[in-house]
């Protein structure tokens, strides 16, 4: 598998990142650990999930794919030092989401029980926190650094000024600053990664996750009317992508595949990983046979006409 560097962090992660948020959602206990013993055993490294997922579902209360993921690890099929582990904080567990010191060094003690391990390989900051200074939220990812409990920071959903902000932040106060960003980004989901926060990344090699690779699932083209979203549990997200803008981007992505062989779902992903700047995509599967799409995707290499392609379809 080729490992790709993670910006500064010291890390390399594969080219695809497994999203944990369908873990406790639409993956139980005994899915979920199937699909991380074969995506593993695939190459891959890294799995993203965050203390909140998966608080939505009815009956979940919050923590319950980082607690799939503990279980999973404490079986020791992989060894601890062989996995990526990437978890959030400051999304609202019932305090609203705030990115406070004092509620950051609480609630790293909850992930790291729930994960059943000794440190999160990179802890990010979920939602930019306008109420708290950067400065006091990165000196509480400083103060884990130095006592080993994470090894590595970052942020998500922050836009070009705020991350830029950020690093100020950082130098100012002589703290470490955010070293990986993940945004929002897909073809269809373009205007907020592309431009100047991908422009600043590789300026600065902050490692870059994308989440929401696929759309929710629209991009891997089993969504193409609303009768198709009915009763899914990503019908109110996948919605709103049917639209001209999505039934173009479907039409070229099934122009490619008809051309490679490949699935929609695949060159979606394939496209992500040749963006400027992009280390790898967060994407998931609740089926092995979705995982083989997964890992397909990792060696799939679009041409530059597919590219221009798809390009132009969410243009």
């Amino acid at each position: 598998m080729d490992m790709r560097r993670l910006g500064k962090t010291g890390l390399s992660i594969a080219p695809i990142v497994f999203g944990g948020n369908v873990f406790g959602w639409t993956a139980d206990e005994k899915t979920s650990f199937d699909i991380l013993d074969a995506f593993f055993d695939a190459g891959f490294n890294a799995i993203d999930t965050a203390d909140v997922y998966s608080a939505w579902v009815p009956g979940n209360k919050g923590g319950d794919s980082e607690e799939i993921i503990g279980k999973w690890l404490k079986r020791g099929k992989i060894s601890r030092d062989k996995a990526v582990v990437i978890t959030k904080v400051g999304s609202d567990m019932g305090q609203g989401k705030t990115l406070k010191e004092t509620y950051i060094l609480k609630a790293v003690e909850g992930s790291l029980r729930r994960l059943q391990t000794d440190y999160i390989d990179l802890y990010l900051s979920h939602w930019p926190d306008e109420n708290t200074p950067y400065e006091e939220t990165l000196g509480a990812f400083a103060k884990l650094k130095q006592q080993g409990k994470i090894r590595a920071i970052g942020c998500s959903n922050l836009d070009a000024t705020q991350l830029k902000a950020s690093f100020d932040a950082a130098a100012k106060a002589g703290v470490p600053r955010y070293d990986v960003i993940q945004p929002e980004y897909n073809l269809y989901e373009r205007a907020s990664f592309e431009g100047p926060l991908a422009d600043l990344c590789v300026k600065e090699d902050i490692g870059v996750i994308t989440y929401f690779s696929l759309a929710a699932g629209f991009l891997s083209g089993k969504y193409r009317t609303k009768a198709d979203t009915e009763g899914r549990a990503r019908e109110g997200r996948v919605a709103q992508y049917l639209d001209d803008k999505g039934l173009r981007i479907l039409a070229a992505l099934d122009k490619v595949a008809a051309e490679t062989g490949a699935k929609p779902a695949e060159i979606a992903l394939a496209w992500l990983l040749r963006k400027k700047g992009v280390t790898a995509p967060i994407a998931s599967a609740t089926s092995l046979s979705q995982l083989e799409s997964l890992a397909k995707s990792a060696t799939i290499s679009l041409s530059n006409d597919a590219m221009t392609l798809l390009d132009k379809a969410g243009a």
